[in-house]
């Protein structure tokens, strides 16, 4: 499936790291490509920097805003969504429940909601891809609670498949991609722990986002692709 300016696709949670990277690669090959942000000040910068994309303030979290936003677009042919948090991770008999439940909405109810709410925008020989995290496929201590979240968002992607057809349903699992989601982290405990997903990878590195990209445009542009988890993760579940 070919891509130009006549192809419209919206990436939510696209103002930075894996979904401003994969904007910038579909742009790039011609499609017409709108990012979501939440804060203002880094979708003013992303549209500064880079003009080939339209960048728009959208919250994942409330459905008004959300039948706002698709309102304002009109129909388009994808969605990708990027939309995440941070909360869930840690030891087992330590997780904070309150804590899990904000991971929840964070990121599996608001990409729910964000998929939802597209249904009657978007074409049905679009697609429709969750980014999640491999997390859900691993078996690391400290990661059950985001493992839940992630697990919760794949086990949709079979069933939305069949029931959604002929709109394209997949996800993508990646692994530890270096971007400014690890930032939230005290600096000597992002560091170590990015040394250590390094270490366990098959492929002896972490991924970049421009890597989460291409999966991206793979799934977009294949049409023969449906139903489908496509691990990028430089084999660390099997670590």
């Amino acid at each position: 499936m070919d891509l130009s300016k006549d192809r419209k696709i919206v990436i939510m949670g696209g103002t930075s790291g894996m979904g401003l990277a994969s904007a910038r690669q579909l742009a790039s090959r011609g499609a017409s490509v709108i990012v979501t942000g939440r804060n203002s000040e880094r979708a003013e910068r992303v549209r500064h920097e880079n003009p080939e994309l339209t960048v728009e303030i959208a919250d994942a979290s409330s459905s008004d805003g959300l039948a706002r936003f698709y309102q304002s677009i009109g129909p388009f042919n994808d969605l990708v969504l990027c939309v995440s948090g941070a909360k869930g991770a840690g030891a087992f008999p330590a997780v904070d429940i309150a804590e899990l439940r904000d991971g929840f909405d964070e990121k599996f109810f608001a990409q729910f909601r964000a998929a939802q709410a597209a249904l009657p925008f978007l074409k049905k020989d679009g697609s429709l891809t969750f980014i999640t995290a491999i997390s859900a496929r691993a078996a690391n201590p400290g990661t059950a609670g985001l493992a839940a979240i992630n697990g919760a968002i794949e086990a949709m992607v079979k069933p939305l498949a069949r029931e959604l057809r002929p709109l394209r349903v997949n996800a993508i699992s990646p692994g530890a991609v270096e971007t400014p989601w690890w930032d939230r982290l005290p600096r000597e405990v992002r560091d170590s722990l990015l040394q250590q997903t390094a270490a366990a990878s098959l492929v002896g590195r972490n991924g970049s986002a421009e890597e989460i990209g291409s999966a991206v445009e793979f799934i977009l542009t294949n049409g023969f692709v449906s139903g489908t988890v496509l691990e990028v993760d430089g084999g660390l579940h099997l670590a």
